[in-house]
């Protein structure tokens, strides 16, 4: 319509139309909420007890020490008041608002929130308040550390929630979005979120990407290659040669299973697994099943046996070869640990030299992923697999996102439901919203054994009838962990390498869970540390640590290099007992398993 056209009539009539459509969208919202899947209190929240813990803390500390809760009341009430008392006066000398000494924050980004008096006054009060709230529970004595820890946790989880940017009345961005679309950015708004609870079958995801904007093998995982073996755990691929001559020792990943694999594939530019072919190294990848609920009694000897010794038995058939090296990502080199554990106790030396990508084999310090390591939550998914069979993956990426929720909850959600914006078409959130779920036993297992009662680092973990002991492994190892990960946490990643009695190399690269790992050369973003002496403390290491600019992968490359043997010519695609079954990146990565 051109702006002549435009009339407050027409406006009127706009208005009208796109108020009909929300109260069509509105009855969809409706009957998608009452379709919603059976929700288990316990895996929606921390268990009543924590909340008890907490409270009983804080009466504890106003009995024990009042001066110290007076205080911080006295504070926090004095600021609000010389905050309300400093806006009056300006509003009466006719200034805008009052002097902002709050700090810059992502999501007050819009002008109006510095200079209109409304939003400011809301912005300031809140950053206050939560401030208040910050110092009051990081100050309460009595709780066991891991109880505060989740407190902590949990009381963010609420602060962050109630910015009054997450609220359509109180967000600038939205309202002048309103009204310049004549409400159609919340029409389209409500129909994302009407969409995404459609989705998930009545609980609420944000979509982070545009779903048709990507398709794997398409426009992402499209290195060349061929799945040579398959069994039902996994998918073997193996890459094709891009040099006329290879590394004898042929390498394999294996990738974490509650994610898939092509996260190490994304696009050319920054896919690893083509940048390690153009290093002259035969790759294989193994590419997990999406299980469902006839996976349930699948548990860590399942992965084990039929999946990684069995990946490690055919590539070594495939290449006539009688070692490999292999690299762990995440939890897939928690039973890489394993794997080599129990390989040493058994006499089998068919690895040569082992790489960790952020992986921990000791839980002593599970990082921020302890606050969900309880009773409540873990009797809560113990419930849910023992009914499903399986772990869906909802409440895994429900999970991971709301340990960065401003980020990965809220953000999406204002831009999406409030903006009435399209998800954007971004490789890494379209990965990272394609999950995978977890068999029953294995969920149980990982849960139970290794991350609370951490039997693996103690050496009281049996898998196929061994007792594991990490300090048996002798094999050559590299460990690249991050510095900010908030999964694995990089000290207990070194504190877990330093179980194993091999040769131990550890790089520490500078960004987070993903960021760190999927950092090519040619960005030249993010640095690493590296430390030759050998040290069990890690702030000792980090403290005598060199820094280098630029991607680690080269000097991982040239470490595998050493421990990869002679060049040989490049190799084939499977041989004539492993034909090619079909092209990477094949059909299990795909797959959308049946309930």
């Amino acid at each position: 319509m051109s702006a002549k056209n435009v009339t407050p009539e027409r406006n009127i009539e706009t208005l009208n139309a796109n108020l009909q459509k929300i109260e069509a969208l509105t009855q969809r919202l409706v009957n998608a909420l009452a379709a919603q899947r059976d929700k288990s209190p316990a895996l929606e929240g921390p268990g009543q007890d924590l909340y008890a813990k907490a409270a009983a803390a804080y009466l504890s500390e106003m009995m024990t020490n009042p001066s110290k809760i007076i205080e911080q009341q006295v504070s926090y009430w004095g600021k609000s008041l010389k905050h309300w008392v400093a806006a009056q006066e300006s509003l009466a000398k006719g200034q805008m608002v009052p002097e902002d000494p709050t700090p810059a924050d992502r999501r007050f980004k819009n002008e109006m929130w510095t200079t209109h008096p409304y939003f400011n006054f809301l912005k300031q009060q809140y950053l206050m308040s939560a401030e208040a709230i910050e110092n009051a529970i990081g100050g309460l004595e009595g709780l066991k550390e891991h109880d505060r820890q989740r407190v902590n946790f949990f009381a963010r989880q609420i602060v962050d929630l109630m910015s009054p940017a997450n609220f359509l009345g109180s967000n600038p961005d939205a309202l002048e979005r309103a009204v310049q679309t004549n409400g159609q950015s919340l029409v389209d708004g409500l129909e994302n979120l009407v969409r995404d609870i459609e989705t998930h079958d009545g609980a609420l995801a944000v979509t982070l990407a545009d779903p048709d904007a990507f398709e794997v093998g398409g426009n992402i995982a499209t290195t060349e290659g061929a799945v040579v073996f398959q069994n039902r755990m996994f998918q073997l691929i193996q890459y094709a040669p891009t040099s006329a001559r290879v590394h004898k020792t042929p390498l394999i990943i294996f990738p974490p299973w509650i994610n898939k694999f092509y996260i190490l594939d994304l696009k050319a530019q920054n896919s690893l697994i083509k940048w390690i072919t153009e290093q002259g190294f035969t790759l294989f990848v193994v590419s997990w099943v999406n299980p469902d609920a006839s996976y349930a009694d699948v548990g860590i000897d399942t992965y084990i046996q039929e999946g990684f010794l069995s990946a490690i038995n055919e590539v070594k058939a495939i290449t006539a070869q009688e070692q490999v090296n292999v690299v762990g990502y995440c939890i897939a080199g928690t039973l890489l640990s394993a794997t080599l554990a129990y390989m040493a106790r058994t006499g089998d030396k068919s690895v040569r030299a082992a790489t960790f990508f952020t992986a921990l084999a000791d839980f002593t310090d599970p990082g921020e992923m302890g606050v969900f390591l309880d009773e409540d939550f873990l009797g809560g998914i113990d419930d849910e697999v023992a009914r499903k069979g399986y772990l869906h993956s909802f409440f895994l990426q429900r999970t991971f996102s709301y340990l960065r929720a401003n980020d990965l909850v809220y953000a999406p959600a204002i831009r999406s439901y409030m903006m009435g914006e399209a998800p954007p078409a971004f490789d890494l959130l379209y990965w990272n919203g394609d999950g995978t779920n977890l068999p029953a036993r294995l969920a149980r297992e990982y849960l139970h054994d290794l991350c609370v009662d951490n039997k693996l680092s103690k050496g009281t973990l049996t898998v196929l009838g061994e007792t594991l002991d990490l300090t048996e492994i002798k094999t050559p190892i590299c460990a690249i962990a991050c510095e900010t990960d908030h999964i694995a946490k990089w000290q207990s990643s070194f504190v877990g390498l330093n179980k194993m009695r091999g040769s131990k190399t550890f790089i520490l690269s500078e960004s987070g869970h993903i960021a760190g790992i999927v950092n090519p050369p040619s960005r030249n973003k993010y640095g690493h540390y590296t430390n030759a002496t050998p040290m069990k403390d890690p702030a000792s290491w980090k403290a005598g640590a060199s820094f280098h600019a630029g991607s680690w992968w080269p000097r991982w490359a040239e470490w595998l290099g050493r421990r990869s043997g002679a060049m040989v010519a490049a190799r084939n695609l499977g041989d004539s007992t492993h034909p090619v079954i079909e092209p990477a990146p094949g059909s299990y990565v795909t797959a959308k398993p049946i309930p």
